[in-house]
């Protein structure tokens, strides 16, 4: 869930796929069965979505349902019922900050602050400059390298506010940092590296007992 960003928009008279972009078009459609066209929609809606400067105006949504032969509603339900798709401009630079617990107990409100204080923007709201967007959402499947910002695709993990100004300056030059973990660690391992297994020693293996023979003496006698 989260709140588009509530800008003015100016819908485009037509849309249409590059001839790259067509040729794409065509091999996602042969991967369903005839008269299941439909199924291509999400697909289709994200290349337009890349190809039109990270949103989907109504012209996109006509042109795929052209496509697919099918009432342009089909493809308008979809297109609002998915967040991950922009109907009105956003930023290039589009941050998701989650704000839903494991985040928060984790620092959100820093990263949150820091980029209301560094963009003077607040949620739904994009930049003067059309650089940068922001939206609150919630839980995006990362709770174990909380808090999380999502910028366009890539998620950053385990951020601070000191880590969020550096991501945010690098941005406004154009310069996208690799994602992942900010604070080091690797993917979801325990910060500090691994522990698992390290301070393990082997086994002792445990002293032979000796056969209990008194019977058997006993037995000879």
């Amino acid at each position: 869930m989260s709140a588009a960003p509530t800008v003015k928009v100016q819908q485009p008279e037509s849309f249409s796929f590059t001839k790259e972009n067509m040729a794409t078009v065509k091999k996602i459609i042969a991967k369903y069965p005839e008269g299941r066209q439909l199924s291509a929609v999400l697909p289709l809606l994200d290349l337009a979505q890349r190809q039109h400067d990270n949103w989907v105006p109504q012209a996109a949504m006509e042109h795929i349902a052209e496509i697919l032969d099918v009432a342009p509603m089909r493809v308008m339900e979809v297109a609002t019922f998915y967040t991950m798709f922009h109907l009105v401009p956003v930023g290039k630079y589009h941050l998701q900050l989650c704000t839903t617990t494991p985040c928060w107990l984790r620092g959100s409100d820093d990263v949150v602050a820091t980029c209301r204080n560094k963009l003077g923007i607040d949620f739904g709201e994009v930049t003067a400059d059309g650089k940068f967007s922001m939206v609150e959402v919630e839980c995006l499947g990362a709770c174990a390298n909380a808090p999380i910002l999502q910028v366009n695709d890539d998620f950053y993990e385990d951020m601070t506010a000191e880590t969020t100004t550096s991501l945010l300056d690098q941005l406004a030059r154009d310069e996208v940092p690799p994602a992942g973990p900010m604070n080091g660690r690797q993917f979801s391992a325990p910060e500090g590296g691994p522990t698992t297994l390290l301070d393990m020693k082997p086994a002792k293996k445990p002293a032979r007992k000796k056969a209990d023979t008194s019977d058997s003496d006993e037995a000879s006698v």
